[in-house]
């Protein structure tokens, strides 16, 4: 069963949004009428743009991925919150043999993989005690196709979707919303650091995807032309498979979230 998510009157924490594709989110989300905003970022001072262009609809917050107390501080601060948005992440690539590998994928992993376990972690028990809402999470083309020269960031992507995966079945039992979005090529900061300028669009494309989607109810999200491209090749293997899930590789004792 699908869970549906309009963010009109919702109060929502959008990580990473002070640029690039967690600042589209938040202006998205302001424009669909969404109550307020908790920008989290980890300098307070770079989300004096968004304070100037919207008032007291966005509260700036301290959270930075790397420092888990910061996250557990703003789950304390934010009890009100209906939808998350984990759009925070950190670019560092390499291909396997290259000497700065394991530096790169420690980086990754501590950021894009366990930064997603301690949000989900920290703000379930809000989500769910406000009534459900939703977490969406910012994955990537590359969580599906991985190029020699991106082999430590793909990794890391494969193993956020692969959480994100779990958090979709396990949180759609307690009502709430999981989204899984993989953008491809995309006009932001870490597109840029990545050399992906080529066709680039801009990040409103998954902004704007991202507030469809979750009225739509959907649990994947290929916003721009290329990831479109790509999920229209995976869509049917993810359509029978990944969301319809495999019985028999489920354990039999499903555990719920608590706190």
């Amino acid at each position: 069963m699908k869970i549906t998510c309009d963010i009109k009157d919702k109060i929502a924490l959008v990580t990473g949004a002070n640029r690039g594709i967690g600042k589209a989110i938040v202006d998205a989300f302001l424009d669909h009428g969404a109550a307020r905003v908790y920008v989290a970022v980890r300098r307070l001072d770079s989300a004096a743009p968004l304070i100037e262009r919207y008032g007291d609809r966005v509260l700036p917050v301290q959270l930075d991925l790397a420092r888990p107390e910061t996250i557990t501080a703003m789950a304390g601060r934010a009890a009100d919150i209906q939808v998350v948005v984990n759009s925070a992440a950190v670019f560092m690539a390499s291909t396997p043999l290259d000497g700065n590998a394991i530096d790169a994928l420690e980086l990754g992993m501590k950021i894009n993989v366990l930064g997603l376990i301690r949000m989900a972690q920290a703000f379930v028990p809000a989500l769910k005690q406000n009534g459900g809402g939703a977490l969406v999470q910012l994955n990537s083309v590359a969580s599906l196709v991985c190029a020699p020269n991106f082999a430590t960031h793909s990794a890391c992507k494969a193993a956020a979707y692969s959480l994100t995966q779990a958090l979709h079945e396990l949180l759609g039992q307690q009502g709430i919303a999981v989204l899984s979005v993989h953008p491809g090529l995309i006009g932001s900061d870490m597109g840029n650091a990545a050399g992906l300028t080529g066709s680039a669009e801009p990040p409103s494309v998954v902004a704007e995807g991202i507030v469809a989607a979750l009225k739509a109810g959907d649990f994947h999200l290929f916003p721009d032309s290329m990831a479109k491209r790509v999920g229209s090749a995976y869509q049917s293997f993810a359509g029978s498979v990944v969301e319809a899930g495999i019985p028999e590789y489920r354990p039999r004792i499903m555990v719920s979230v608590e706190k």
